[in-house]
């Protein structure tokens, strides 16, 4: 790999993301865990140092959870299921909510949405907002 595409590479995408729509599907039909309802987000590090993340759960009606402290390894794709984020506590199904996810390093955010609560399962997916470089 040449030096200018490895500087390309270690710059991409931004600091500070949004996610404006959230909610947990609160529940799920079927027993395979894989297609438990759920909401993720993916992280891409291009970059060549690991980034530290730092996640701010929003909601209507109450003061924000957080912060839930993340790495995305360097030259990596990171998968975080938000109904899986426990520190410093759950986030619960069925509330609405919007994240902030503030990175020390430049990565890219996409945010996905699993709905089996019907036999017919729903798969909807965005790129987040991104805030700043």
């Amino acid at each position: 790999m040449t030096s200018d595409v490895r500087d390309d590479r270690a710059g991409l995408g931004a600091r500070t993301w949004v996610i404006a729509d959230g909610c947990i599907p609160p529940g799920s039909t079927g027993d395979d865990p894989a297609l438990q309802s759920h909401e993720s987000f993916c992280v891409l590090n291009a970059g060549d140092e690991d980034a530290q993340i730092i996640v701010l759960v929003y909601f209507a009606d109450r003061e924000p959870a957080g912060p839930y402290r993340l790495v995305a390894p360097a030259r990596r794709a990171f998968h975080q299921q938000v109904n899986r984020l426990d520190d410093p506590e759950s986030v619960p199904p069925g509330v609405d909510y919007c994240l902030v996810i503030r990175s020390d390093r430049p990565i890219v955010v996409q945010h996905t949405r699993l709905d089996s609560r019907q036999a017919a399962n729903a798969l909807m997916t965005t790129i987040a907002f991104p805030v700043s470089p």
